[in-house]
């Protein structure tokens, strides 16, 4: 995700919780692009020494692979196609509306769908939001008890100590399920490549803020109590100026309303020109496939919302599908939205805490299925989701 404008800080939001929240606190942090293998550089300390004593695994993303449909994914455990958040940008026609990724808090986005966040709060189960993509309110409007709007001027350790400020509130205010945002990581990424000395200088930038959570934690002796999960939303695959694919060269530009561009482009055909550009861009090319969006492979579980566009044309990992108007990717290095089962693009995971096992090393899974393990940990009765809990429940000591 690149954000250029900033996004106002919002102000925490309190409210008084009806029931008595668990005593247990669940933390569920990610780590914007943070590659599953990064975790083997030798840099991350803090996030390898939780691994160490807890659980180790890599997620696949879900389809597309970036940002905002993932972060949906992860607190709903619904594809994109289906929790419609279906891209970075995206046009709804039926609403006559551009998704802007700057504001995603609009309830209208959610059509009905319910984050877990708002199933815990109904639930008993206090919740807040540091930075979190689109958690501004449910179809329903409801919102974490606490919540602070991401704005990318604010250090991770910031973050750590604002999270750490909620749990020195009096046991009536105090969350017990808080999700944590860091972003730089992917910022720095899409700059430098997953392989530049700034990525990882921003990799142990992200670990140490980390390591101040858990140190706050453990000066406050909730470590022992509290359900530490890491997750990312993609990883990140080095990319070049030099690999592009240029729609201009393969199709009449001007026949074709182009909505999205880069590792995945979408396209609609204006009126009258569908049979043209469907021969033009349908199948297999140099460095990219495209397809009806009704033909998808059906392991990417994408194609039927009608937020997707008509044709979406997937470059190779390290290429870019773009517009001669849109001239080169410029100087950055690296990029995702790539196909999920690339090991490039899965993305981090770590579990650590009382619910979980110590020292178990797990199969990559589906991001779909964090949902119900979260539901689980915290002892909240889930709705109905695209995951299972029967994919992960061997990571947790009570299964």
């Amino acid at each position: 995700m690149r954000i250029t404008a900033v996004i106002a800080l919002g102000v925490l939001v309190f409210a008084a919780v009806a029931s008595a929240a668990p005593d247990d606190i669940t933390i569920l942090i990610s780590i914007d692009g943070f590659r599953a293998d990064y975790l083997d550089r030798g840099i991350t300390p803090v996030m390898t020494g939780l691994a160490r004593n807890g659980v180790r695994s890599a997620m696949e993303p879900s389809f597309p692979s970036v940002t905002f449909p993932n972060h949906f994914t992860l607190i709903t455990g619904l594809y994109p196609d289906h929790h419609g958040i279906v891209d970075n940008h995206f046009e709804d026609k039926a609403l006559g509306r551009v998704w802007d990724p700057r504001d995603p808090f609009d309830p209208v986005w959610w059509k009905g769908v319910t984050p877990l966040w708002a199933t815990a709060e109904a639930q008993g189960v206090r919740s807040a939001s540091m930075f979190w993509p689109a958690t501004g309110a449910d179809a329903q409007g409801r919102q974490p008890a606490l919540a602070v709007s991401f704005t990318p001027d604010v250090p991770m350790d910031q973050e750590s100590a604002q999270v750490l400020a909620w749990l020195d509130l009096p046991a009536a205010q105090r969350p017990h399920f808080i999700l944590l945002y860091f972003f730089y990581v992917d910022h720095v990424g899409h700059d430098a490549g997953p392989d530049g000395p700034a990525t990882e200088t921003a990799i142990g930038q992200a670990d140490a803020a980390l390591g101040k959570l858990v140190d706050g934690l453990k000066q406050r002796n909730l470590f022992d109590r509290t359900n530490i999960i890491v997750v990312a939303d993609h990883g990140m695959a080095a990319i070049s100026r030099n690999q592009v694919t240029e729609l201009d060269d393969l199709v009449n530009i001007d026949h074709v309303h182009v909505i999205t561009e880069g590792a995945l482009a979408g396209l609609e055909p204006k009126p009258g020109f569908a049979p043209e550009v469907e021969k033009a861009l349908l199948g297999r090319h140099n460095h990219m496939s495209c397809w009806k969006k009704a033909r998808l492979p059906r392991r990417f579980h994408y194609g039927s919302n009608p937020r997707i566009p008509p044709i979406l044309c997937l470059a190779d990992e390290g290429w870019e599908v773009q517009t001669k108007a849109s001239g080169r990717p410029g100087d950055e290095h690296g990029n995702h939205g790539f196909d999920p089962a690339n090991p490039s693009m899965a993305a981090v995971f770590v579990a650590h805490g009382p619910a979980f096992r110590r020292g178990i090393t797990w199969p990559k899974f589906s991001n779909v299925d964090v949902y119900a393990l979260l539901a689980r940990v915290m002892g909240v009765k889930p709705l109905p989701s695209d995951g299972s809990l029967a994919d992960v429940k061997g990571m947790l000591t009570s299964p």
